[in-house]
C-alpha cells in the first residue's frame, strides 16, 4: 500500500479545507447503480431451525470490467464484528468467484467452493471459520459465534493486462484454470498494483432446503473508495472500511434540516480528518440513516412469519471492549452486548398504530427498546424464520389482534445526552440543485451508519396435486430491502 501517497492526499485536503477542490467522483458515495469498489452483504447464516434444518447461505462476487482486480475477502460474526476469516481473491477479466458458507463440524461456520479462481492463501477443501479474534472480549468464545454475521469484500488494486499477475491469475482460456495460481505471490501483486476502479456486484442467498426457504440479499455496493491502490498481504487486517481515499464522503439528501435550502436533491460533500490509522467516518456518513422503515406480515390463514435484520458495518471501529459509553457515535461500549436505543412506531394497513410503546422482550433493566449486535435479527411473529439467536423479540409486545402493517425504527436514544447517533462534520459543502456550492460550513449527520432487508414466510397446507389428489405442503419465501430516512443538519 502506498502510505506516502495516501498521507501527502490528506495532508493537501486537510491544508486546503473546501472541498470542491476533489470533486464528487473522488468521494466514497452509496453507488446507484449497484457496482462499486466495497461490497458489503448484510447477513450470512448457517443456524438451524426449532426443527434441526440448517441454513447455507452461497455467496457470489462478480468483476464487470475487463480488468484483473485483486480483493480482500472477510466474514465478520454478528456479536460483535470480529473477524472470523479472511484471504485475497483474484478475479480475472468478467469472473464470478462463488462460495458456499456452510455448517461445520466444530459447531461454527465454513466455507467450501469449486472456484478455480486465484487465492492467497489458497483454498483446498474446507476452511473452517476460527474464534481467534473474539476470544476472551466477553462475547462468548464458542465456535457457535462464527453461525451468522456479515461479508465486507474492498478491491484493493488492478493490474496492467500486460502484468506478471493478469498472466497468473487469468483464466487460460476463457472458461479453463487459472495457468498461474501457485506462482502469484503478495510480494508480486503489490508491487504491480494499480488503483481500483470499481465494477464489483454480488449477493447471497440464504437457504434452508428441508423447509423449502430461500431469501436473496444484494450486496450494497460503495464507490470512489479509494484513488490510490490499497493491496495489502493476505493474513493482514488491512484494507479496512477506514481507509477511504480521499476520506471524502457526498450524499444524496433531498432535505437539508432546518429548510434554509430548497427542498430539492442536494449534494452534502465531507471531509472527514483521519487519525494515523485512518477513519471510519466517510463510510458511516453515506450509511447513516435516522429511521429504518420496512413492512410486517404475521397473517395467521398463511401462518406468515417476519423477521428483520440491521447490520452495522462500522460499529465495531468506534465501539471499545469494556462497560460505559461509547466514544463516538454509537451508544455504549461491548460487554457481551453494545445495545443502542431505539423508538419503535408501528403501524397497521389501516393507519392504526398502538397507543402504548413496543418493547423486545424480554425488556432491558432501563425498559427501553435496543438493538445490542452488529447484525441484529428482529423477530416479529412466534417464530423467527432465521432462527437467530442474535435477534430481539417484538412478538410479545405486539396489539392485540396485529396481523400486519409496517414499523417505523427511529435512532432516538430520548435519555441520552451528549454525542449519541450523531457525526458532526466541519468541513461541509453544500450544493442544492440548480444553485452554486455553499461551503465550508458544519453538517450533523443524524442517525446510525445501516444496511438490511426483511424476509417473510407463508405457508400452505392445502394444494391438491395429482390423481387421486393429494394434499402438498408448500412454504414461500419473500425478502425486501430496507427503506429509510436521511437527516442531515446543517445552519
Amino acid at each position: 500500500m502506498n502510505t506516502f501517497k495516501k498521507k501527502s492526499l490528506y495532508a493537501a485536503l486537510a491544508g486546503v479545507g473546501v472541498l470542491g477542490v476533489t470533486g464528487a467522483a473522488d468521494a466514497v458515495n452509496l453507488s446507484s447503480t449497484g457496482t462499486g469498489q466495497v461490497l458489503l452483504y448484510p447477513y450470512y447464516t448457517v443456524r438451524a431451525d426449532a426443527a434441526g434444518n440448517s441454513f447455507n447461505s452461497l455467496l457470489s462476487v462478480v468483476n464487470s470490467t475487463a480488468c484483473v482486480k485483486s480483493v480482500k475477502v472477510r466474514f465478520l460474526e454478528a456479536r460483535n464484528s470480529q473477524e472470523v476469516l479472511d484471504f485475497n481473491l483474484f478475479l480475472s477479466p468478467k469472473d464470478v468467484w462463488t462460495t458456499a458458507i456452510i455448517p461445520s463440524s466444530t459447531g461454527g461456520g465454513a466455507i467450501i467452493t469449486a472456484d478455480r479462481s486465484c487465492t492467497l492463501p489458497v483454498i483446498t477443501g474446507q476452511i473452517n471459520f476460527v474464534n481467534f479474534q473474539y476470544a476472551g472480549d466477553g462475547g462468548g468464545d464458542g465456535l457457535d459465534r462464527t453461525q451468522d454475521g456479515y461479508v465486507e469484500i474492498i478491491e484493493m488494486a488492478t493490474y496492467a493486462a500486460t502484468s506478471t499477475t493478469a498472466a497468473n491469475v487469468t483464466h487460460s482460456p476463457p472458461g479453463g484454470t487459472p495457468p498461474g495460481c501457485a506462482k502469484e505471490t503478495d510480494i508480486l501483486a503489490a508491487a504491480e498494483a494499480l488503483a481500483p476502479n470499481g465494477g464489483l456486484f454480488g449477493g447471497i442467498t440464504v437457504i434452508n432446503v428441508n423447509q423449502g426457504q430461500s431469501y436473496q440479499e444484494n450486496a450494497v455496493a460503495l464507490d470512489n473508495y479509494s484513488v490510490v491502490q490499497l493491496y495489502s498481504a493476505s493474513g493482514t487486517i488491512n484494507p479496512t472500511l477506514t481507509q477511504a481515499t480521499p476520506p471524502v464522503s457526498v450524499v444524496t439528501a433531498s432535505l437539508i434540516v432546518p429548510p434554509a435550502v430548497t427542498p430539492a436533491p442536494t449534494f452534502v460533500q465531507s471531509l472527514w480528518i483521519p487519525t494515523i490509522t485512518g477513519t471510519p467516518d466517510p463510510v458511516s456518513a453515506v450509511l447513516m440513516h435516522d429511521r429504518v422503515l420496512n413492512e410486517v406480515v404475521l397473517d395467521s390463514a398463511t401462518k406468515s412469519t417476519t423477521d428483520w435484520v440491521i447490520t452495522e458495518p462500522t460499529k465495531r471501529y468506534y465501539v471499545q471492549l469494556g462497560t460505559g459509553p461509547a466514544p463516538e457515535l454509537f451508544q455504549r461500549n461491548f460487554s457481551g452486548t453494545s445495545c443502542d436505543d431505539v423508538l419503535l412506531i408501528l403501524w397497521d394497513r389501516e393507519e392504526g398504530t398502538s397507543s402504548t410503546p413496543l418493547n423486545f422482550s424480554p425488556p432491558p433493566p432501563t425498559h427501553v427498546s435496543s438493538i445490542c449486535y452488529e447484525a441484529n435479527v428482529i423477530q416479529f411473529g412466534t417464530i423467527s424464520p432465521l432462527a437467530s439467536n442474535q435477534n430481539q423479540n417484538l412478538n410479545p409486545t405486539l396489539p392485540a389482534g396485529y396481523q400486519n402493517g409496517w414499523l417505523d425504527l427511529g435512532f432516538f436514544p430520548l435519555t441520552v445526552t451528549g454525542p449519541v447517533h450523531t457525526l458532526v462534520n466541519a468541513a461541509t459543502t453544500l450544493t442544492p440543485a440548480a444553485s452554486p456550492s455553499v461551503g465550508p460550513q458544519t453538517a450533523t449527520y443524524f442517525g446510525l451508519p445501516v444496511i438490511g432487508f426483511m424476509v417473510q414466510t407463508f405457508t400452505n397446507n392445502t394444494i391438491m396435486v395429482g390423481t387421486p389428489p393429494v394434499a402438498v405442503q408448500s412454504n414461500y419465501g419473500g425478502d425486501f430491502d430496507h427503506r429509510y430516512s436521511t437527516r442531515i443538519v446543517s445552519p
